[in-house]
């Protein structure tokens, strides 16, 4: 893992107040920022070639997260709510325009969620702590009960991963699943990587949904995880890396 410029100053300021020395200070941060022993980061590729070839699963995968999840559906693009989408991956993926990207490409959807970040600017912004990351292993947590609404997640979220309740949302929902609970008017929510299935010992809902493996979830600080072996083996990006926000989803392009 990396450290960036602001956690390193903050650090070295904390650092040089302790009277860090003998070894370079930078050494010594880094190496805070390193996994520590058994500790886990979930983290998912999703194959956008494989998505190209079988585009059905994409819809698939949205149906499956929606049912378990009880997610609504919306009539306005103002009341969505969304806990994985498709968006055409010229929209997705603006920092990556340029016109030598193939038109079939270009305009084709790809699956988006939250992006479960190392360095979440949605969790800095919350009053309440409504939502914070997971130090076992880096999901990013809701509690509905504590969100009041303010939506500040959403504005500083910046993959409009964060979907808001105008209205009581099971007035949409044909059926109820009554093992994850309905969620309220005036709450924000979103994806959880399915984190009440993990703890079952299951994959995630979308995971499950896909027949040859186009989106794979595990653990990217296991070297032998399957997750790191697909990365390791082909080219990978991932959305708005110049922000900072070190996001965990990667697109196999």
């Amino acid at each position: 893992m990396s450290i960036d410029r602001r956690k390193f100053l903050t650090l070295a300021s904390a650092a040089a107040a302790l009277g860090i020395v003998g070894k370079p200070t930078y050494d010594i941060l880094a190496n805070s920022d390193k996994p520590k022993p058994g500790q886990k980061r979930l983290a998912m590729v999703i194959n956008i070639k494989k998505l190209m070839s079988n585009p059905d699963i994409m819809d698939k995968c949205i149906n499956a997260c929606n049912h378990v999840h009880n997610v609504p559906k919306a009539d306005g693009s103002k009341q969505e709510v969304k806990w994985i989408w498709k968006e055409a991956f010229h929209y997705a993926f603006l920092e990556q325009d340029n016109m030598q990207i193939p038109e079939k490409l270009a305009q084709h959807p790809v699956l988006l969620m939250c992006n479960h970040c190392d360095n979440p600017p949605c969790v800095s912004v919350c009053p309440t702590q409504a939502t914070w990351r997971r130090e076992e292993d880096g999901l990013i947590m809701m509690d509905w009960h504590r969100c009041i609404g303010c939506r500040y997640c959403m504005a500083a979220c910046p993959y409009g991963s964060r979907s808001f309740n105008y209205k009581d949302p099971r007035q949409d929902l044909e059926t109820v699943n009554s093992d994850f609970p309905t969620r309220m008017k005036g709450v924000v929510e979103k994806c959880t990587f399915c984190d009440e299935r993990l703890a079952q010992g299951k994959m995630p809902a979308c995971v499950e949904a896909c027949c040859d493996k186009e989106i794979v979830f595990g653990d990217l600080n296991d070297p032998k995880s399957e997750l790191r072996d697909v990365l390791s083996k082909t080219y990978s990006i991932r959305r708005k890396p110049e922000l900072g926000t070190q996001p965990e989803i990667y697109y196999i392009v």
